[in-house]
């Protein structure tokens, strides 16, 4: 029988003025009669690792039952809808000093920072696996926050630098991987291309134009040889991208209709704290989707962060609501923030679990580490902490499952992490054995 279907690379790119677009996978990438399990087109895993500040309520965060079917606690409550994706992992620690720096510093390294002026971590879980599976794609990996330092006083703690609450991602011992916190500039990485200048952006800008209209040659020649459920993901795919572009501009425009003047945040961040969160998230699905990284980081918000979160009835900066004091109204408004965080992240779960992604759909084939690397906000300690897995892991996570360690370091879970991601390590940070997820 002749198989005349057409194979199209993988590493296809859309090219226009300026701009380079990778595409999502499609059914043309992979070669006739050939099962897709065994195919260079097979999706790869994605991983991502998310940091929220200042601990949790852990009664209201941590199951009361142990193993699988477990009821959901009240904070963990927005991922209910995921329960087959979703691991627990209680009892978790790491050691050293109480405070917030060691806390995001030691998220991802298992490894106490050093005092004083000299930097020195070690390289964190996010930046081994990138090395391991990023060099076939766009960016080897991707940081993204909402917040930076330069716009609070008092922002580093103790006598540790700013670098080791300015990020989670550690690319080696000495050199910390910057978080962009602003969506344009995101934007501009992924689809402004090399070959885009400074002036081409802003003529574009100037003209209220789409990345998406450099592209459109380029889109009408490569659908002419596509099928109809492959034309259909394409046009998806565009869509979603000339969305968030509309958001960012639309973000833009706001802040300069109301002539807001704040220095410290970039043109590009929106008003609304939550949209910026969801812009974030939606960049790094559009990141997966097209092949442009498998490996992110993100810091939801930062330790001291003194946001407030009026839009669910908490007037009170978080940091300050950290420090409850056991007053059940201020645990209240804490326990209600940390629900909060986990409901956009569930809203992003929500989008890659309705994304088709070879044999399954994005969330089949990632593997999510969310949490803190701070147990009790009143405390600063780093004992039991809140930590919670999700994904499928292409088939290697089990889900559904409270797991209990007694007590371990979280070191051991990323030991676990770092096997499944197929970068089996003898030791990590302070790891004693594996965790069982």
């Amino acid at each position: 029988m002749l198989i005349s279907k057409k194979h199209l690379s993988r590493r296809t790119f859309l090219r226009g003025a300026g701009v380079t677009l990778a595409l999502p996978l499609l059914e043309s990438m992979v070669p006739a009669q050939t099962p897709l399990a065994r195919t260079a087109a097979n999706p790869m895993q994605r991983w991502g690792f998310i940091y929220v500040p200042h601990g949790s309520i852990l009664k209201e965060w941590t199951p009361a039952q142990e193993g699988v079917g477990f009821q959901f606690s009240p904070i963990l409550k927005p991922l209910e809808p995921f329960r087959d994706y979703v691991t627990v992992v209680s009892g978790l620690y790491n050691t050293g000093e109480s405070g917030h720096s060691p806390s995001c510093a030691m998220f991802l390294s298992g490894t106490m920072p050093a005092h004083g002026t000299n930097i020195r971590l070690t390289t964190t879980i996010d930046q081994i696996v990138a090395k391991k599976h990023g060099q076939a794609t766009t960016f080897p990996s991707m940081e993204f926050a909402t917040e930076d330092h330069s716009s609070h006083l008092g922002s580093c703690a103790g006598d540790f630098l700013c670098s080791y609450m300015s990020t989670i991602s550690w690319r080696t011992p000495t050199q910390p991987q910057p978080m962009e916190i602003n969506p344009r500039v995101v934007f501009e990485r992924m689809f402004g291309g090399d070959g885009a200048t400074a002036q081409d952006r802003l003529a574009r800008l100037e003209q209220n134009t789409s990345i998406l209209d450099a592209l459109s040659a380029s889109v009408k020649d490569l659908q002419r040889d596509l099928g109809p459920r492959d034309r259909a993901k394409l046009t998806e795919y565009l869509e979603n991208v000339r969305e968030i572009e509309r958001r960012i501009q639309q973000a833009e425009t706001q802040r300069n209709e109301h002539h807001l003047e704040a220095p410290p945040t970039p043109v590009g961040v929106p008003e609304s704290w939550e949209e910026h969160v969801k812009l974030m998230f939606d960049l790094m699905a559009l990141a997966y989707v097209g092949n442009m990284t498998r490996v992110t980081s993100f810091m939801l918000a930062r330790e001291l962060s003194t946001l407030a979160y009026p839009q669910i009835g908490v007037a009170d900066g978080h940091h300050p609501v950290s420090h409850n004091n056991n007053v059940p109204e201020q645990v209240a408004k804490k326990a209600k923030i940390d629900t909060y965080h986990l409901s956009l992240f569930a809203n992003f779960l929500g989008k890659l679990r309705s994304t088709a992604d070879g044999d399954g759909n994005l969330l089949d084939h990632s593997t999510f580490v969310y949490g803190s690397g701070m147990s009790n906000g009143n405390l600063h300690d780093h004992v039991n902490l809140p930590i919670v897995v999700v994904g499928g892991g292409a088939g290697t996570l089990k889900g559904n499952r409270h797991v209990k360690v007694g007590r371990a370091p979280l070191s051991n879970l990323m030991l676990t992490v770092l096997d499944k991601a197929g970068v089996p390590t003898e030791k990590f940070g302070e790891s004693t054995a594996r965790v069982d997820v």
